[in-house]
């Protein structure tokens, strides 16, 4: 699937107006026979989602889906609240966007771990979850598990989210190196993911926006198959959000397609720009 968003205006950090260009693609890959990665992009409210599903036969795309669309929904509906929010630790600093896409995570989590106990067949399913919403120069950035959010900035391309998985906690402690990590079978074990309890610890942080950034979600399927370097020059070299997109996705579909892959592209533009040339780089294409 492939999703192509035209105009979306929003406003920096330093109150320039700014026009959003984004794209999105899922892929099942070279090696897999089903897809359980989802995304979605609600343009109206600068709202990204994206979430790779767990447990195969479990229904991992089950999970997945669910996932996206509760955050959706969540987010969307003013009057939307549930009791597992009431789990979640907050900081008093954080913007009303921040806490609430924090809410919608738990909520997301709370209705995958129901549907599996209420679901035999399910039982095992999981999802990661990296969701970011924009809203006044703020990105509020939600996440869990090994899913990822980047931000390229003046060329230089830096991981907003921490990976929750067994081999990243071991670099964060000194005991493996990040090669070696890249290089370990145990790559797909998660420390934190949705579904699995109840509850669960969403990782939520904020970044400021300006002109010319480009924000980056992916799962996994992208990252073990392309380097950051390269992704980084993708990105500068494709002004298209769309075409970013699925070059990156065709990246990693060449080095070998070993997981569903998907990719959403943003770019920040400062709208003296012109808003006629952006229109334009910023359709929907077929494909």
């Amino acid at each position: 699937m492939r999703l192509g968003v035209p105009l979306v205006l929003a406003k920096s950090l330093e109150g320039d107006v700014v026009q959003i260009v984004s794209g999105g693609l899922t892929d099942v890959g070279r090696v897999r026979s089903n897809n359980e990665d989802a995304f979605r992009i609600l343009e109206p409210l600068n709202l990204f989602v994206l979430s790779d599903g767990m447990g195969g036969e479990a229904h991992g795309e089950i999970a997945s889906s669910l996932a996206v669309e509760t955050i959706i929904r969540y987010c969307s509906d003013a009057k939307e609240d549930s009791g597992v929010t009431l789990h979640g630790a907050s900081n008093e600093n954080w913007s009303e966007k921040t806490r609430r896409l924090q809410n919608a995570v738990l909520d997301a989590n709370f209705k995958i771990f129901q549907s599996a106990q209420n679901n035999p067949e399910q039982r095992g399913m999981g999802a990661t979850v990296t969701a970011a919403w924009v809203n006044e120069g703020k990105l509020s950035i939600a996440h869990v598990g090994d899913s990822r959010a980047y931000l390229l900035r003046s060329g230089n391309l830096q991981q907003l989210t921490n990976d929750h998985s067994l081999v990243a906690e071991q670099v964060r402690r000194g005991i493996l190196t990040r090669q070696q990590a890249e290089e370990s079978d145990m790559q797909s074990v998660l420390l934190r993911a949705l579904g699995a309890h109840p509850d669960v610890e969403v990782e939520v942080d904020e970044a400021a926006i300006y002109p010319r950034d480009v924000l980056l979600l992916c799962s996994d399927g992208l990252t073990r198959m392309v380097t950051e370097p390269e992704i980084a020059g993708t990105l500068q070299a494709e002004t298209d959000a769309s075409s970013a997109a699925h070059k990156l996705v065709e990246l990693a579909n060449d080095r070998g397609g070993l997981d569903n892959v998907t990719v959403i592209v943003a770019r920040f533009q400062d709208e003296s720009k012109g808003w006629r040339s952006w229109l334009r780089r910023g359709s929907a294409k077929k494909d």
